[in-house]
């Protein structure tokens, strides 16, 4: 789900259940719908326990819902219940919503604990944490859903350990910052016309006017956030010299304000009236052009200034780091979406910054603090802030610049820390002249996007605001004034693939680069992206199967050569996957690329109104080798110590795993399943399938069961109408089929692709046609990464198979049992490529390169009989779907035992032991692999 999708389906939620609300009938639709289609949860009613059983004093109650992956209960009341009314309960005693719920959490065991307590009236939504000591409700309104749902992470995440301030605060800021945007927008005289019927001078006028916009509205957040963080002089400076005008006048008010605060104080005309000469100068260039355009206020952006902007939220609370990403999110969505831009958490920044260079000086640090003589200690606290002080910073894709702000603001934290163990708050006046040796002027970025230009300047003026006032408070008798601003934000508005990074900051000079680049699949970019490709990788093969990102890896690989920088950068887990690692990866490596840390798989998220979604790794690298340990981060974030970290973030030689044909080795080669195109119009659920033999009773020996990976995964069979093999003089007697046969044909003529249209002269054809005689095996294309083992299983001849699966002719037990075992399960997760975060399981990639074990005739009937086992073991159950035997959660206890028996068998024949890591398998099969090629 994009960021634009997500938000849309929070305004259609709120629409659907605006006004409506029962406790007993609708409390279980509305959970379902709000975690599937909002916040994109899988297989909700699976995961979710409703009406879970709990005893209190001899008697049962039920919790409304509880989700034991996150530890969460959920107390529903009716629309208009108020969720802090007291309301009687059994054992005639009151209680509220949450003492409701928090009575029934007092009777689970421990490890059901719930972390978080909800209580809702469908109306309203209120979070309890339960780790705070007294928990207070943070309340989210159901027509607030569409800008707040961020705040309910915590029901599908189990890393979420609060609900931030900040970033209640921020989402805010966000919501006011589109709220002016809208009003603003109005009142610009852009024409309605389309972009393509745009003449050039049309286009050029739009254009300034929507770049007019973007710049009025981060003025304005500026003068809004200043005067509240009190760098104007007084609170309210910006509030009370706009009330004093009429809405007629207000433009013009602006204009001489913006003016003024552009025009240093000796410059300013002596006559200059009070109201206005009252502003400090401001520098940096944020009020320097005069060429944009302001138009007309009304009375609704009049009080939406003075009053919900002003007066009714304080600005100064807000997190640079998050604004930035908030503030840009009053950009097109479009916009965004084509762009492949995201917004990042700043837990998940921390994720690139600490192990790229933050860990290391708190070290070094701690290091120092510990020196007894203070003479000493004294000289190495100078030479580390003066370090920190020449530190560099590379951001080459910076977007809203939250990197380049959070990096910033950890490197004064620290500096901070220092002047704090320097001086223990004793400084005299002259002495602490200037405590500050951390200067923004130390981060550079790059960035496409103008008005992200502007806002990620913004964003470090707000964080130099909120640190030195962090100093004031440290230091005594430091009182820096941050107005006007004397340093200046070294980012640059261009095309970070066009430019030579050089000309930004020379590499001789530059510590670090990190950043999160724009994530757009390789099918996905547009035609300038592509161009950008194809510049960045001239001369490399096969390139154009690559994710965009790639680009900043090799412009990044190509600008470190030779030099001691060090970078990190998040990417689309797609290009440590499948086919691309051995076309990316393997040019770099050749050219000196060291791989020195990596996070694997997990989910990249945001903290913007817009969620992004994205499953990601972190990859950090260099051309000179570190002196550092190798750590790889598991997906839940525990660190690994690695000898050497190669593309698919393993601790392997560095092996690359191509594209072939068929098999390594000696086994049946296995195919994708029929690919009809056909419209749908051969394919039927079972009511329809009955309805049409209804019709026409001659047609039903032509059906037949029809499974791709969901329908065999859940046992729920389509059927195909499959005429292929119905002779012209049966057909021609069949006229509701005769109807289908034409309208395939209709389908296929209608194509753009010449393939599809070349297929229709045999309608009664499949695209591509697998039907294997007697059983086989099938594996499904796609399954879910929570289960430990896709599930395969055995078809006959009268099943016709989607090419949604992959099938295996002349499949016998022993070659089920390699399949399914945790061995194979091991290379397909290293391997595979992902749709999401799912596992995407390829025959040229995951099969044919798979090396199966060289084993005697004993070893191959364990195998079988373990594979055997397996499938006696789900025969015990067999009213239950592969869904509902593979889920971790219902797993059933013969079926974990007869996996776990034929993993053991599979070990062996592979000469494994059983206590080997699931990453020590993969780089054994990787040598068995690498000695195989030859």
């Amino acid at each position: 789900m994009t960021d634009a999708e997500q938000r849309e389906a929070a305004r259609q939620f709120v629409n659907r259940w605006m006004g409506k609300g029962k406790e007993d009938e609708d409390g279980r639709s509305y959970w379902i719908d709000l975690l599937t289609n909002v916040l994109g949860m899988d297989n909700v009613t699976e995961r979710l326990n409703f009406e879970k059983k709990v005893v209190i004093d001899g008697n049962t109650k039920r919790i409304d819902v509880y989700i034991p992956e996150t530890r969460v209960i959920i107390e529903q009341k009716s629309l208009g219940k108020a969720l802090d009314q007291k309301i009687r309960n059994s054992g005639d005693v009151d209680l509220t919503p949450f003492e409701q719920a928090d009575r029934y959490n007092g009777k689970l065991t421990f490890d059901e604990r719930a972390r978080w307590i909800v209580t809702s009236n469908f109306a309203e939504i209120w979070i309890y944490d339960m780790n705070q000591k007294q928990p207070e409700p943070t309340k989210i309104a159901l027509d607030e859903l569409q800008s707040k749902y961020p705040l309910l992470d915590f029901l599908v995440k189990k890393e979420v350990k609060t609900i931030s301030h900040e970033m209640e605060v921020s989402i805010k800021a966000g919501d006011i910052v589109g709220l002016i945007y809208d009003a603003f927008l109005k009142q610009y005289r852009i024409p309605d016309i389309k972009e393509k019927d745009e003449t050039s001078e049309q286009k050029e006028k739009r254009e300034h006017k929507l770049k007019s916009l973007n710049a009025l509205c981060v003025r304005i957040v500026f003068c809004l956030y200043a005067e509240d963080a009190g760098i104007l002089g007084k609170r309210n400076m910006f509030h009370d010299y706009l009330e004093t005008y009429e809405v007629r006048d207000c433009r013009r008010a602006l204009i001489e304000l913006f003016k003024v605060l552009d025009t240093p104080i000796s410059d300013r005309d002596e006559y200059l009236e009070e109201d206005l000469a009252q502003f400090p100068y401001v520098n940096g260039g944020l009020f320097a052009d005069e060429t944009i355009e302001i138009p007309p206020f009304t009375e609704e952006i009049k009080e939406l200034l003075l009053t919900k902007a002003s007066e009714d939220f304080d600005w100064s609370d807000i997190s640079p780091t998050i604004f930035g990403a908030v503030f840009e999110s009053t950009l097109n969505p479009e916009t965004r979406r084509s762009g492949g831009m995201h917004y990042t958490s700043i837990e998940n920044i921390h994720k690139v910054i600490d192990p790229l260079f933050l860990e290391d000086l708190q070290e070094e640090f701690n290091a120092i603090k510990q020196i007894q003589v203070k003479r000493t200690k004294d000289k190495k606290l100078d030479e580390f802030q003066n370090k920190l002080a020449t530190l560099t910073f590379l951001d080459p894709a910076c977007g809203s610049g939250n990197f380049l702000t959070e990096t910033y603001l950890s490197l004064r934290r620290l500096e901070n820390e220092v002047i704090r163990e320097r001086v223990g708050g004793q400084m005299t006046l002259v002495e602490a002249h200037n405590p500050i040796k951390v200067s923004i002027q130390q981060f550079y970025g790059i960035e496409i996007n103008d008005f992200a230009v502007t806002v990620a300047k913004t964003a470090l003026w707000i964080a130099e605001s909120q640190m030195l006032e962090e100093t004031k408070s440290i230091v005594y008798g430091f009182n820096d004034d941050f107005l006007p601003l004397k340093t200046y934000v070294n980012i640059t508005e261009g095309n970070a693939l066009r430019l030579d990074w050089n000309e930004v900051i020379p590499a001789t000079g530059l510590s670090y680069i990190m950043g999160n680049p724009p994530f757009v699949g390789a099918r996905w970019m547009n035609k300038e992206q592509k161009k950008d490709m194809e510049l960045v990788f001239h001369g490399i093969k096969d390139f154009g199967n690559l994710d965009f990102v790639t680009a900043w890896y090799k412009k990044a690989s190509d600008y470190i050569q030779n030099r001691d920088i060090f970078t990190a950068f998040v990417s689309t887990n797609t290009i440590t996957q499948g086919e691309q690692p051995a076309i990316f990866w393997k040019p770099l490596f050749e050219m000196g690329i060291h791989i020195n840390f990596a996070y694997r798989t997990f989910r990249w998220d945001s903290e913007a109104n817009l969620k992004a979604h994205v499953h990601c790794v972190i990859v950090g690298f260099s051309h000179a080798k570190s002196n550092k340990r190798k750590v790889i981060y598991d997906t839940n974030g525990d660190m690994k110590i690695a000898e050497n970290i190669n593309a698919y973030l393993i601790d392997s030689d560095d092996i690359f795993v191509g594209s072939r044909k068929h098999p390594i080795c000696s086994v049946p080669e296995i195919g994708i399943g029929n690919k009809p195109i056909d419209g749908g119009y051969y394919l039927f659920d079972k009511e329809e399938m009955e309805e049409f033999i209804k019709q026409e009773p001659k047609s039903q020996k032509y059906f037949h069961p029809w499974y791709g990976a969901r329908e065999f995964i859940n046992r729920t069979p389509r059927y195909c109408l499959y005429l292929g093999n119905c002779s012209p003089k049966e057909l021609r007697e069949l006229p509701e089929c005769m109807k289908r046969v034409e309208a395939v044909r209709e389908y296929r003529l209608q194509s753009t692709s010449a393939g599809t249209r070349k297929i229709a002269d045999t309608p009664t054809r499949f695209h591509v046609s697998n039907f294997p005689k007697g059983s086989y095996i099938v594996i499904p294309q796609v399954s879910s990464e929570r289960r430990r083992y896709i599930p395969m299983g055995y078809m006959d001849e009268s099943v016709l198979c989607s090419d949604k699966v992959r099938i295996m002719p002349m499949g016998t037990l022993y070659h089920f049992g390699v399949l399914e075992s945790n061995v194979h399960m091991a290379w397909m997760r290293a391997i595979c490529g992902r749709l999401k975060s799912d596992y995407s399981y390829t025959v040229n990639h995951v099969y044919n390169n798979f090396p199966w074990p060289e084993l005697q005739e004993k070893q191959k009937e364990r195998i079988e009989q373990s594979a055997q086992g397996i499938l006696d073991a789900r025969a015990l159950y067999p009213d239950s779907s592969l869904a509902d035997l593979y889920d971790p959660l219902t797993m059933p206890v013969e079926l974990r035992k007869a996996h776990i028996a034929n993993d053991k068998a599979v070990m062996a024949a592979y000469g494994f032991g059983i206590k080997m890591t699931e990453e020590e398998c993969v780089a054994e099969l990787m040598k068995l692999y690498q000695k195989m090629q030859g």
